[in-house]
């Protein structure tokens, strides 16, 4: 069962989980809820400074994956606009291996909605949406009655907490494209346009939804706001490692015994992550390789994981923390399928909007698919380097480079595999039936 494996009194995001009822707003007001966001509206007139000031000092970097720092994030909102200004949040979790956004919305919905109001006033917004992946409409419903609660109590609407500020939240869910998960792209789809990025400058924070300045962040980081002004953001900060404030969710997955969303400090050894908490590899098995953080990032060897969960140490070790999405790898796994599985998923999510994404990721697939049948040849593995060193930093959005990145880790660290397969040396039977190979491309 998923559990936190963070000592009780240091869970963060995780404090109400585990039963507690907290999506009733009656149950999360009895735990320190919205408390935050009328400790922020007494701070009057230096409010939005105070929190932008308290989140800066918290080093809460966004756990969407990108890992800029939040507090400057928001400092980056003119004061003044001629246009309504708007808090997005970003719920669309559709990283393959990533799982850790919909406890938030399943068991804390008020964490959200408390965090979007604190992000609302430390910009000068009255209005926020909070955007669900279109698989995630069973937790629409929650998420809706949440706001409801919260609209019933005179907490959202006109007048909030008797402050004088107005502010509302509207509910929004997507139609299952990966895509939308880049920022601009989900500005697009909630315009009502087709899911696209857009070319950058302007940012968000300048021209955002609507052509207002927008501030987008992920929904742990928007959860995680509320604790951080009660605590304090130098406690928060902390907690984890330089640089890298606070705690984190891991959804770790796989082949481990445990798996499940953890709460874990941010710098926490990956090693000491699958054996001690995920309680090691399923049936004592050797592990292979190891996902660090979703299936964009590159993979690490079973000798590469005595390195810290935060974004600094990741990036040093040649990989990304991501989006926290920790898959495990026995033995018994063909990296040749897995990477063809991993590049199966972005071609078929490519927009094609870009030419180097949408015909890079189709030809990878192809090629990989046919080295995985048996009809492959060595100059096939040079061939799927060179397409996804071409793709790096070519594509409006970063989707090319989420299909490059895992696909050269694959290539570099695991060529003898790949060249395995082509000399018909497999480990064992390709477990991929026909008609998934023709899907794949073959």
């Amino acid at each position: 069962m998923p559990r936190n494996v963070s000592h009780p009194d240091e869970a963060i995001v995780l404090k109400r989980r585990f039963g507690q009822g907290a999506a009733n707003i009656d149950k999360y007001l009895e735990l320190d809820g919205y408390k935050a966001v009328q400790m922020a509206i007494a701070q009057g007139p230096e409010m939005p400074t105070w929190i932008i000031n308290v989140m800066k000092a918290s080093g809460l970097r966004g756990r969407g994956g990108a890992g800029f720092p939040t507090g400057l994030k928001w400092s980056f909102v003119p004061k003044v606009s001629e246009k309504p200004k708007y808090v997005l949040v970003n719920g669309d979790e559709s990283e393959p291996g990533t799982c850790k956004d919909h406890v938030i919305f399943l068991e804390d919905p008020h964490a959200v909605i408390e965090g979007t109001m604190i992000a609302g006033l430390a910009i000068g917004s009255k209005l926020g949406f909070i955007y669900l992946r279109g698989e995630y409409r069973y937790l629409l419903k929650i998420v809706e009655k949440a706001v409801a609660e919260a609209y019933a109590k005179g907490f959202l609407g006109k007048n909030i907490f008797g402050s004088g500020i107005d502010f509302d939240i509207i509910t929004q869910t997507g139609a299952g494209a990966y895509e939308v998960g880049e920022e601009s792209a989900l500005m697009e789809s909630l315009e009502g346009k087709r899911g696209v990025p857009r070319i950058k400058p302007p940012f968000p924070a300048v021209v955002g939804l609507y052509g207002g300045p927008t501030v987008i962040n992920n929904a742990e980081t928007i959860a995680s706001a509320p604790h951080i002004l009660l605590m304090g953001g130098e406690a928060y900060a902390k907690l984890g490692s330089e640089r890298n404030g606070g705690t984190r969710l891991f959804g770790i997955s796989g082949h481990v015994e445990r798996p499940g969303v953890y709460e874990l400090p941010m710098g926490y050894n990956l090693k000491k992550a699958i054996y001690e908490v995920a309680g090691g590899v399923k049936g004592g098995k050797k592990l292979k390789a190891v996902v660090p953080g979703g299936s964009s990032c590159p993979v690490l060897t079973a000798d590469e994981l005595d390195v810290g969960l935060d974004f600094d140490q990741m990036g040093k070790a040649g990989t990304m923390l991501g989006s926290g999405g920790i898959v495990v790898l026995d033995e018994t796994v063909s990296i040749v399928e897995f990477a063809l599985r991993v590049i199966s998923f972005y071609q078929h999510e490519s927009c094609g909007w870009c030419i180097p994404c949408r015909e890079g990721t189709d030809w990878i697939k192809k090629t990989l698919a046919r080295v995985y049948a048996g009809g492959g040849s060595k100059k096939d593995v040079d061939n799927v380097q060179y397409l996804a060193e071409n793709m790096m930093g070519r594509t409006f959005c970063p989707l090319g480079d989420a299909a490059a990145m895992p696909t050269l880790g694959f290539v570099k660290k695991f060529r003898k595999e790949f060249e395995d397969y082509i000399d018909g040396n497999r480990a064992g039977t390709p477990v991929m039936s026909e008609q998934e190979l023709v899907g794949a491309g073959h």
